[in-house]
């Protein structure tokens, strides 16, 4: 649709719309981002209403805009862009478009009730890109134009997809237009535009255009004026309106149509009455004029401030207590005095008059209109969450029916994947102030909300829960697990370990007691550092060994031992006879599931660690490759899908596959990049990309993932998988940084021993640092081998024995070594560990100075994808071809 009125001095912004579209349209279909910022009434509206004009007969257009009383209603400006287009579909079909989404991400866009888990939110943005990207392949014929007016006032959830979604423009064929008021826009999120730069900047293809709007020149304005009041209107009069106007498009549109209603000759001798005139249009004038319209016009126009957008005339109506014939005369009168257009929905001409409308209105009756909004809505059956908009701006008064609907308005929220919402809801709620025995609960429910999205919010709201009285003997159990979870992804294990012991010596025997001595067990485990590890593990096995895995606290424990037993390096069928005991039938799913929310997914986890250092990989990626659809499949694509694929990575590097490790690894830390920065994960993918990077000779990439990531101390207060300074040692060495190296090593081990950790293959201190010291200290060294095989073959895996021969093999006699490195091939030969096998060969294909037995090493080291070994391999092939 045309603008109802000529754009002045825009052709620089229409050029740069026109070659967006375009760019849109060519062959090349490339995509791009279209921001147009500027203050109120300088003309954004009608720019976006003229592009739209122009890209009609080429595209596809869907548009939305956001509105300053709706910004609290999550997915709002994404629902306008979206559910136009998905109308058009049979609910078959819809299903259909969503793909595996559609659980997750329906519901955020109303077209679905919720069904599982809670979503994660970025599951649910992830859905949403899946959605716009189908439906943009459906109308290949005609590229997607998406506008979004007054992007400033979008609700946070449809602000924050928007930001990660134009990230990824250059891959579709789509193009972004979006209007802004800067300074509003920079008060709702500081960093919007510098983050989605920043992610935007990796894609190469999608184009950014920023074009910042200016006031109207003088020139331009005596044009507006002229074209209006004809040619007549003289230079001092069009110097008046900007003067008046300060070449406010709006401001100067509105001035002009006021004249022509007071009949005012547009000369110089009028021009003395411009300023009161102008100042009608706005603020405190514009108020006045509206009362002019009468008292019911008056009221009218309150309520339709107050219900903000889209807004129905029978819902109006009945919040300014009147009859539909009334409202029908208020439109009328409105629509007259250009302060609203359309019939049903209406809307104001203008945000700056909703705004001195809404703002006009005596606050304690626009309280008690907020209040009557609400009643009116859930009256109509559209439910606590749409309601709750209204809720929040009623002013607290002890009323505990509006507690519960918050309440209720908050789980619907949660439902959808906006904990934001939610936690709006439950913040109001416990201003109202609920009845001190619901106070707990409902500080526990906020924890609850946020326990995805911020663990710091999480345990201040768990801590106060436990704090106060209110909360049963089995959610104080939850609360209590939630709190500690919170506090471990927070970096706070010590004091997640504290808070479970404190709550378990107040717990009576059973379930509730089993649980929290299972998740103390894991938390203290996972530290970093520990007073006395030996003696936790004792207590382990002690509760322990003797279970059978009947129920989900006990294969709890059960895992929990057995990861305990895989890092001290225990016989490895004893510990795959306790994993197998805390799995049903081989899988989590029908126990501790991965979404499951009672344990969480940190047990399951452990279990296939434990497997994939145990050499049962098929075991460990059988496991993360479930997770990794659960997580899909319930929308948890945030952290939960970022670990998932680094242990997959982490499977893929054991078996010695190192291209396809890189692959997860990185992908891995993409996921975790867009969630925060320093998570757990982030060490952990980091410190696994670092180990695959070296095992295939590329130091110099290691490095640069090691500083990206600042990979070194000080380290998190959680284990790193592998073990951090073992691994950061390892790259050390490949940098020729002895020294460094050996202190880094030295250190891993002092603080490895103590809890007697002598897995080899998860903390190969031991191996590295006899190598590290192999010339200038080598009695040492060949100490340092030795106690490593006997701990490797007290765990019996053929891969620990097998890397053990191979170290020990260093430090032995010529004929002694060959016979090792044959025993360390035949070992790794068994196993599923190809790279560290490939190593062995390269190793025995040196000692006996086999051409055959390297090229067998080089061609097995091409296939793990291990390039530095294979050139290796073909160096040492060159000699022996050389010597003989």
């Amino acid at each position: 649709m045309k603008p109802s009125r000529p754009l002045y001095e825009r052709e620089p912004e229409l050029a740069a719309a026109a070659r967006a579209v375009d760019d849109l349209c060519g062959a090349q279909a490339v995509g791009g981002l279209l921001v147009f910022s500027g203050e109120a009434g300088l003309g954004k509206t009608a720019l976006l209403a003229e592009i739209r004009a122009m890209a009609a007969d080429r595209c596809t257009v869907w548009s939305a805009r956001g509105g300053e009383t709706v910004t609290s209603v999550p997915f709002h400006v994404v629902r306008q862009l979206l559910q136009p287009a998905l109308d058009r579909f049979p609910p078959d079909e819809t299903r259909a478009l969503f793909g595996d989404w559609y659980d997750t991400t329906a519901p955020a866009l109303g077209l679905a009730e919720p069904s599982g888990p809670q979503p994660d939110p970025q599951g649910v943005r992830d859905g949403l890109d899946f959605v716009v990207a189908r439906l943009a392949s459906r109308l290949s014929h005609r590229p997607l134009l998406l506008m979004v007016d007054d992007a400033h006032w979008a609700d946070g959830e449809s602000l924050t997809w928007l930001a990660s979604f134009t990230a990824r423009l250059g891959e579709l064929p789509l193009l972004v237009v979006q209007a802004h008021r800067p300074q509003e826009l920079a008060e709702r999120n500081a960093s919007y535009a510098a983050d989605r730069d920043a992610e935007r900047g990796s894609d190469g293809q999608g184009t950014t255009t920023r074009v910042a709007l200016r006031a109207l020149t003088p020139d331009a304005t005596a044009e507006l004026v002229r074209a209006a009041l004809g040619e007549h209107a003289d230079d001092p009069f069009c110097r008046e309106v900007w003067a008046v106007t300060g070449g406010n498009p709006y401001e100067a549109v509105e001035l002009v149509a006021k004249v022509q209603d007071q009949e005012l000759a547009p000369v110089e001798e009028s021009a003395g009455q411009l300023r009161e005139l102008g100042a009608s249009a706005r603020g405190s004038g514009l108020v006045a004029r509206l009362e002019r319209l009468g008292t019911n016009a008056n009221r009218f126009a309150w309520a339709a401030a107050v219900l903000g957008t889209d807004i129905s005339q029978e819902l109006a109506a009945t919040l300014a207590g009147m009859s539909s014939a009334e409202a029908a005369d208020c439109t009328a009168r409105l629509r007259d005095a250009r302060i609203v257009s359309g019939f049903d929905p209406l809307e104001f001409v203008h945000p700056l008059i909703a705004t001195a409308v809404y703002r006009s209105i005596p606050p304690a009756t626009r309280t008690a209109m907020h209040g009557r909004a609400a009643w009116a809505i859930t009256r109509a059956g559209l439910g606590a969450a749409a309601a709750s908009r209204h809720l929040l701006e009623v002013h607290p008064d002890d009323d505990q029916e509006l507690v519960a609907q918050l309440r209720e308005a908050a789980g619907q929220h949660l439902a959808v994947g906006a904990p934001e919402a939610a936690r709006r809801c439950l913040e109001r709620a416990l201003e109202e102030p609920p009845r001190p025995k619901d106070r707990a609960v409902l500080l526990y429910e906020l924890g609850c909300a946020t326990l995805l999205s911020s663990p710091p919010t999480t345990v201040q709201h768990l801590r106060a829960a436990l704090d106060v009285p209110g909360l049963d003997d089995g959610l104080r159990v939850d609360a209590t697990f939630r709190l500690a979870a919170a506090l471990a992804h927070n970096n706070q294990l010590k004091d997640a370990a504290i808070s479970l012991a404190a709550e378990a010596a107040r717990t009576a025997p059973g379930p509730g007691l089993m649980r929290l001595q299972a998740a103390h067990f894991m938390w203290e485990g996972m530290q970093a550092t520990e007073d006395d590890g030996p003696a936790r593990s004792r207590r382990l096995t002690r509760n322990a060994d003797h279970l059978k895995g009947r129920d989900n606290a006990e294969r709890a424990l059960l895992t929990l031992r057995a990861f305990d037993a895989m890092l001290r390096g225990e016989n490895a069928q004893l510990i795959v006879d306790l994993c197998e005991r805390a799995l049903i039938d081989g899988s989590p799913a029908r126990g501790l599931g991965w979404t499951d929310s009672e344990w969480g997914f940190e047990l399951p986890t452990m279990v296939g660690i434990t497997y994939a250092f145990t050499d049962q990989l098929d075991r460990a990626e059988s496991l993360f490759g479930e997770a990794v659809r659960a997580f899909e499949i319930s929308g948890w694509s945030g952290a939960h899908l970022a670990f998932a694929h680094t242990l997959l990575g982490m499977v893929h590097r054991r078996r010695g596959r190192l291209a396809e490790a890189e692959g997860f690894l990185r992908e891995g830390l993409r996921l975790a990049d867009r969630v925060g920065s320093g998570l757990p994960v982030h060490w952990d993918a980091a410190c696994l990309l670092i180990d695959t990077l070296l095992a295939r000779g590329r130091v110099a990439e290691a490095r640069k993932i090691a500083d990206r990531y600042h990979f070194g101390p000080p380290y998190p207060s959680a284990m790193v998988l592998p073990d951090g300074p073992c691994v950061r040692g390892r790259l050390l060495l490949a940098e020729g940084r002895k020294e460094e190296a050996i202190a880094e090593l030295e250190a891993a081990g002092a603080a490895l021993e103590p809890r007697e950790r002598f897995n080899g293959i998860w903390a190969p201190w031991a191996g590295d640092l006899a190598r590290a010291l192999a010339d200038d200290d080598p009695g040492r060294a060949a100490h340092l081998a030795a106690r490593a095989r006997v701990h490797a073959e007290r765990f019996g895996t053929d891969t620990a024995i097998g890397e053990a021969l191979r170290c020990v093999s260093l430090f032995a006699p010529p004929e002694e070594a060959e016979q090792l490195l044959a025993d360390a091939v035949r070992h790794l030969e068994k196993s599923s560990s190809a790279y560290e096998h490939a190593l062995a060969r390269v190793d025995y294909g040196v000692a006996i100075g086999s051409h055959r037995e390297l090229a067998r090493a080089q061609k097995q080291a091409m296939a793990c994808g291990a390039e530095g070994l294979a050139a290796r391999a073909q160096q040492a092939r060159a000699s022996i071809r050389s010597a003989e």
